[in-house]
């Protein structure tokens, strides 16, 4: 639940903190509450709410984990770095590779980490990130430096001979995403187009380019990697299919 943004925020790099889990938001705001610079200003379970506290509270940092309920941490990057270029974002995941790392940095965000970061470590990067910092891991980039990490990190995932690789790991849209979740549960081009209200047509577009952004051959590849990277999360779309039954 969002809070009023305090009267002193502006002496403080104020945060926002959003993970479905209580006990790791509870954790993350002790641990930012000890440093004299910080103030949590809100903390949310959900990638909607999170946008709407963003935007009615301004914080200077939003650390969110990718895999949430709903709008998954890499499409809310995407839309508060659409809304405030500015805003900081430091996303945390439990489904680490080298693949996730180049989505979330293309996404928007200023640092990347596995959930097991040491507080010590994730606190310095909240200071760096404020001041224009890019940061995945031990590297500390500028805004020239993260281009060329993120050109070398595309080739090498897809090739030196891709024609164009600045098509692949680039930030599914929102319809794109929410096409993948129903990829996810086995729904065919034609159910998806029914479901939406969309051509057949539309839909094998959508999944033209789905398929090229994550560099996969099919959809069943494309419903694996969205599940084994937590954008998808296997608990709603059993209770979608629950629901679809009914």
């Amino acid at each position: 639940m969002a809070k009023l943004r305090p009267s002193d925020a502006q002496d403080k790099i104020t945060i926002l903190i959003v993970d479905d889990h209580p006990f790791f938001r509870e954790g993350l705001s002790k641990v930012f509450s000890l440093e004299e610079d910080f103030l949590v200003v809100g903390e949310e379970a959900d990638g909607e709410q999170a946008l709407l506290a963003a935007r009615e509270l301004q914080p200077d940092v939003v650390v969110l984990d990718i895999n949430l309920p709903g709008m998954n941490g890499l499409q809310v990057t995407r839309q508060l770095k659409a809304d405030r270029t500015g805003i900081a974002i430091v996303t945390l995941t439990a489904y680490h590779d080298e693949e996730q790392v180049l989505h979330a940095m293309r996404a928007g965000a200023s640092a990347y980490y596995p959930k097991d970061v040491e507080p010590s470590t994730l606190i310095e990067v909240v200071r760096r990130i404020v001041q224009g910092y890019y940061i995945v891991g031990n590297q500390i980039f500028d805004e020239a430096g993260l281009r060329s990490w993120l050109d070398a990190g595309v080739e090498a995932a897809t090739g030196p001979y891709m024609v164009d690789p600045a098509e692949h790991f680039v930030p599914l849209s929102p319809r794109e995403m929410e096409i993948l979740q129903f990829v996810t549960r086995g729904m065919s081009n034609k159910q998806i187009a029914l479901e939406l209200g969309i051509s057949h047509q539309t839909v094998k577009n959508h999944m033209t380019s789905i398929l090229k952004k994550l560099d996969v051959e099919d959809r069943t590849q494309a419903a694996v990697y969205a599940l084994r990277r937590g954008w998808v999360r296997m608990q709603d779309t059993l209770s979608i299919a629950e629901d679809d039954d009914e």
